[in-house]
């Protein structure tokens, strides 16, 4: 253990807090660059990820940290999976801890947790017996700022065109469902793209834990509450949403569809809340209308009725992937058609090998959406 770590552990028993851990490290003995630096490693161990975590969640190129049962570290920077040199020495006890800063249980009797460091950083974990190899930890960090469309074109996120497409769609109001499977980017492009709504209209975003941090001056965040131990108490998406239809939004968001809150979503992009935007998890556009009608069937609706509520109501779907070199990117812009009892996602715009957006089967219909009030 090293001599800042020994500091921390002191500290720790010392259950100091808030000013008290200011005033304990300034009488703590060393000099102002290791003051620093212990007062750093106590708020990490105290309020964070600890010394060992922390510092990865700091960077700014991490968006994710997991911590296996055998206590080694893996890293995402928007490449995919890299392994870590850090390893943790105990598993169990850091996702306990980080539990209890997420106000949450986390023991034998409940061995599955989600929640929110104070940070702000999501919290999953799981224990043993659940978790075969030991207790499992998943961190994923929360943008303090949401980045421009053009931070995405210079990450190659998208093109010239995929920007110009994005401008135009919270322009005319559009309804877009962004798909794409977990870590392809759904949060970070929403979140860029709810950025470009007028300053003067109101943004309502429902999320199972907020995470969505569009810079704009008007939001409203709901996020579920999960039952308590006696099962009594919780709120899901779907109440959420039709609470947020009274809530006077200029702008419906839906963070992710992924139950039967999909009836309630389709009923309000058919009722007037035009310029809503909602993500679901699918691996490709196609299979994006299966993915609502799976959604669908958990609320009691027929495909067929899902079908032609998705079909007018969504007018563009943004697919997310990752490209051959494990970045995130817009590989396609799809349109819902097809017969009265069935729905096709549409390629109208599709990314080549050279990461350029080129136009495709449904470009007609996609640019009869962006040209909406040009005449």
């Amino acid at each position: 253990m090293s001599a800042a770590q020994a500091a921390v552990a002191t500290l720790r028993s010392q259950l100091v807090d808030g000013p008290d851990l200011g005033r304990a490290v300034r009488t703590s003995g060393p000099g102002d660059a290791a003051r620093l630096d212990l007062a750093r490693s106590a708020r990490a161990e105290l309020h964070g990820a600890g010394t060992l975590l922390q510092p990865l969640l700091d960077d700014p190129t991490v968006t994710d940290v997991l911590v296996n049962g055998a206590g080694d570290v893996w890293v995402d920077r928007g490449a995919g999976l890299e392994r870590a040199e850090e390893r943790v020495a105990d598993p169990r006890a850091l996702a306990t801890r980080l539990a209890t800063l997420a106000a949450q249980r986390l023991d034998d009797a409940v061995p599955v947790v989600d929640g929110r460091l104070p940070d702000g950083t999501r919290l999953h974990a799981v224990l043993a017996p659940v978790a075969a190899e030991g207790a499992h930890i998943s961190l994923r960090t929360l943008r303090r700022r949401a980045f421009t469309l053009a931070d995405l074109r210079g990450l190659g996120f998208l093109d010239a065109t995929g920007e110009a497409v994005l401008h135009r769609l919270v322009e005319v109001r559009a309804n877009v469902l962004v798909s794409g499977a977990t870590g392809s980017g759904k949060t970070s492009l929403l979140a860029s793209v709810l950025s470009l709504v007028p300053p003067d209209e109101r943004i309502v975003v429902i999320e199972e834990a907020a995470e969505l941090v569009p810079t704009h001056p008007h939001v409203v965040h709901l996020q579920v509450r999960r039952p308590n131990v006696q099962g009594a108490g919780g709120i899901g998406l779907d109440v959420l949403v039709r609470a947020a239809m009274r809530m006077r939004p200029d702008r419906l968001v839906l963070g992710e569809c992924r139950g039967g809150e999909v009836r309630e979503v389709l009923g309000a992009l058919n009722t007037g809340h035009d310029g809503g935007w909602a993500t679901v998890h699918a691996n490709s556009a196609d299979d994006v209308p299966a993915r609502l009608a799976a959604l669908g069937a958990l609320a009691g609706m027929g495909p067929e009725v899902v079908a032609l509520q998705a079909r007018a109501a969504i007018d563009a779907v943004l697919h997310l992937r990752r490209d051959a070199a494990g970045r995130r990117v817009l590989g396609q812009v799809g349109v819902l058609t097809g017969d009265d009892g069935a729905v096709r996602c549409v390629p109208a715009l599709q990314r080549d090998a050279a990461g350029v957006l080129r136009t495709a089967q449904g470009w007609e219909q996609l640019a009869a959406v962006l040209d909406r009030g040009s005449r």
